[in-house]
């Protein structure tokens, strides 16, 4: 992965190796992104700025809150920052958020993957808190970037997810705001050009 290169939506991610602590196992990992490819799961990474920090363990013991529906609809969960794999194990044995928190913890120590996503804050040295959406075919399909003092929700990452996923099983149709399972999608044409509203609507009769 070229150090230069910042990866944007739509772009095919190359492939990365790192070092990580393994919660589940309570052990470390070399993690590859082929090999997540090659399981043909869909991947989110979850970029934050630091370990011992302050809205860092409520932002992971958030999303480890989802893990396991993620799990069920073969997503992979990778939460990354550049402090080391060592770290990482000791403060997931200190932080009582972490506690029950399962997915891999990404090391990136060298920055090349936090540069590579253009996450990566030169004045601090640390990881913003960035989250990337990422198909089987290794699509960036999604992103979203926060500045330091402002967490995320996981709910709407799951939401998100789960509209991403339902429009490359059904590419004819697209999800209008706050779309949920189950709700109305539309299908794009000129029929309903300038009538999307009523389309809504009727689908609500």
């Amino acid at each position: 992965m070229e150090e230069q290169c910042i990866l944007k939506v739509g772009d095919k991610v190359p492939d990365f190796t790192m070092q990580a602590y393994l919660p589940a196992k309570g052990d470390f990992s070399e993690i590859s992104f082929s090999e997540i490819q090659k399981s043909g799961k869909w991947l989110v990474l979850y970029f934050y700025p630091a370990d011992y920090t302050f809205v860092c363990p409520t932002e992971l013991a958030d999303v480890g809150g989802i893990y396991p529906q993620l799990q069920k609809e073969n997503v992979e969960l990778v939460a990354i920052s550049t402090d080391t794999h060592f770290v990482h194990y000791a403060w997931q044995q200190h932080e009582k958020l972490l506690a029950d928190i399962k997915y891999p913890m990404g090391a990136d120590p060298t920055h090349v993957v936090s540069k590579a996503f253009g996450v990566y804050d030169e004045a601090s040295g640390l990881a913003l808190r960035g989250t990337f959406v990422i198909n089987p075919e290794g699509v960036i399909q999604g992103s979203e970037v926060n500045y330091f003092p402002v967490g995320r929700n996981s709910d709407e990452l799951l939401r998100k997810f789960k509209a991403f996923k339902y429009v490359s099983e059904n590419p004819q149709q697209v999800c209008p705001a706050k779309w949920e399972k189950g709700k109305q999608t539309l299908v794009p044409g000129k029929d309903i050009v300038g009538k999307v509203g009523e389309q809504l609507s009727a689908a609500k009769v």
